[in-house]
């Protein structure tokens, strides 16, 4: 049993499925070209037309990130790029969604982005780990998803 009380050996006739890293991936893909164009926009407007420095201008879109998870995590349990792709995400405690401290935590390695200069390469590390545990794990979760109380992407 892990944190979140997921068993990993289930079986077939259960209906949690683990989500496998690669359709998690091209989920967050999906949804960081989403809210990529929305970062960017945020960027423009902040260089562009109200001349703050570029380091300065990219902070809104890096926390716009983070908050475009959250909220579709918090309110609906998936985020278009995991609609898309039949993705879910249970709660801590196999809650039917993350409560918005478990999605907070969940996604709290994007921030990370914020961070000048450095942010974008811790950024890159933090990913890199949360793929290699979601790999090694017997019910497909992240590091993340255990800081989390055990939130778990499932497979509709």
């Amino acid at each position: 049993m892990t944190a979140g009380g997921f068993d990993p050996a289930f079986s077939p006739t259960t209906s949690i499925k683990p989500a496998g890293l690669g359709k998690r991936a091209v989920a967050r893909f999906v949804d960081w070209i989403i809210a990529g164009i929305i970062g960017a926009l945020f960027f423009w407007l902040l260089g562009s037309v109200w001349d703050t420095p570029d380091w300065v201008s990219v902070l809104p879109g890096a926390a716009f990130g983070w908050l475009y998870f959250v909220v579709f995590e918090v309110s609906s349990g998936s985020t278009p790029g995991k609609k898309l792709l039949s993705l879910h995400v249970n709660g801590s405690g196999a809650a039917p969604k993350p409560s918005l401290k478990d999605s907070a935590i969940r996604n709290a390695y994007m921030l990370l982005n914020l961070i000048p200069w450095v942010g974008g390469l811790l950024w890159f590390i933090a990913a890199i780990a949360i793929a290699f545990t979601i790999s090694s794990s017997p019910t497909k979760q992240g590091w993340h998803d255990n800081a989390a109380g055990g939130t778990q992407v499932i497979d509709t």
